[in-house]
């Protein structure tokens, strides 16, 4: 599966946006973006899924049961 950080960034380049220029269409600080694209992990999950949305996708919380229940299956 593809990492957070490389789907924000190739998706980014392939609209030739800036990181500046895509943090303001997408709604939020620079600073967000390249939390995102340097793969931190001190995010906050709605800014993330506000950039998300610019690709027609989110993130949604899931709990270590489900995890589970998925590696199982």
């Amino acid at each position: 599966m593809k990492e957070l950080a490389e789907f924000v960034k190739e998706r980014r380049k392939e609209v030739d946006l800036t990181q500046e220029e895509f943090a303001d269409r997408a709604g939020v600080a620079l600073t967000v973006i390249r939390k995102i694209e340097q793969n931190k992990t001190n995010l906050n999950l709605g800014k993330v899924n506000q950039v998300l949305k610019m690709f027609g996708h989110k993130l949604v919380p899931v709990s270590l049961k489900e995890l589970d229940d998925n590696e199982a299956s």
